[in-house]
């Protein structure tokens, strides 16, 4: 990557939908990249004018203008357009271009078998809650990535959220865990307003303490770094209220709900893997 563009790349995206629009806005935000930096292509128009509209940055209809602008191209498409990218990729790559993609389940090998074993490739699995900021990704380095590479896109996924190196024979886990996992986590503040609306509150308040509480459990975790036993056994009193409705949610098997569902993820993401 040319030196000049060392601390403020210039990023490109084919794709501008709400993952590329979440994560230009990010980039802007934080600094990591200025809004004249970034540009992004699209087929559709509606998706360009939201992208610019979102970010400030510059949409375009033409692939072409990515490449030729961009030292980080970020591959935001659906899986089953990613042959077709690749393919009109190939005489546009140039040494400088790092290609990260957020394509679920497109392997590097694929990436690479399109680009060249020189290409300098990272897959990324990202999660919707990036569109607020609180993402949780982990990406793994291909090709003829760095260490370098490597760090530059920790710091730029860290702009909506975090980031976790790993080995790509991980990334199903991950899609099991922090990929579907949000799906998993509003099934509980779901279960749970319903609870309160159960005891008698109105829904709205519900639902809102509901999701407040699972946001405050989630920060404490992330920022005492205590373990989640030790901080559950904090709120537990002897005899109390807390202690006796643990005692319902070991009975029904939520902690083996939850791995389960974990695990059949997990093996759902494999399976369309091997698949595509």
């Amino acid at each position: 990557m040319a030196n000049e563009h060392a601390n403020r790349p210039r990023v490109g995206f084919i794709g501008a939908g709400r993952m590329a629009t979440a994560l230009a806005r990010g980039l802007v935000t934080s600094g990591f990249a200025g809004a004249d930096s970034i540009v992004a292509c699209d087929v559709d128009p509606d998706a360009r004018r939201r992208f610019a509209d979102g970010t400030g940055a510059e949409s375009v209809a033409s692939p072409d203008d990515v490449w030729s602008r961009s030292d980080v191209v970020i591959l935001a498409v659906k899986p089953q357009q990613m042959r077709d990218v690749l393919a009109d990729a190939k005489p546009h790559h140039a040494p400088r271009h790092l290609v990260v993609s957020i394509a679920a389940g497109v392997p590097l090998e694929a990436m690479t078998a399109a680009l060249g074993p020189d290409a300098r490739l990272v897959r990324v699995m990202p999660n919707t809650p990036c569109l607020v900021g609180a993402g949780a990704a982990a990406f793994a380095l291909g090709g003829s990535a760095t260490a370098d590479d490597g760090e530059l896109v920790a710091r730029l996924f860290s702009t909506v959220g975090i980031a976790v190196p790993l080995p790509e024979k991980l990334l199903d886990a991950v899609t099991g865990l922090s990929g579907s996992g949000p799906a998993f986590v509003y099934e509980m503040i779901e279960a749970l307003s319903d609870g309160g609306v159960r005891v008698g509150l109105p829904r709205d308040v519900a639902v809102q303490l509901a999701a407040q509480t699972v946001l405050g459990a989630a920060r404490m975790v992330l920022e005492t770094g205590e373990h989640p036993a030790v901080l559950k056994d904090a709120v537990a009193s002897p005899a109390g209220t807390t202690i006796a409705g643990l005692h319902v949610l070991e009975q029904g098997g939520l902690r083996g709900l939850l791995m389960n569902a974990v695990l059949a993820a997990t093996e759902r993401s494999a399976e369309l893997g091997r698949s595509s």
